[in-house]
């Protein structure tokens, strides 16, 4: 992989709660679609992901 690429996705990696994750509108922007068009087709093929792939915090977490 590219080296810049390399270093673009790394800064949008985050730790919470020891996981690392990959917030939506960072992974739209890397696939570059909108943030709604990325959450959507993720519902639609829920099969063909892990269960731990998608996860959605309550407004107190």
């Amino acid at each position: 992989m590219n080296k810049k690429i390399d270093i673009l996705i790394h800064h949008k990696i985050h730790e919470l709660c020891g996981i690392k994750i990959i917030l939506d509108f960072d992974l739209a922007k890397l696939y570059d679609v909108p943030t709604k068009v990325l959450k959507q087709s993720l519902r639609r093929n829920r099969t063909r992901f892990p269960e731990d792939f998608l996860f959605e915090l309550t407004e107190t977490e």
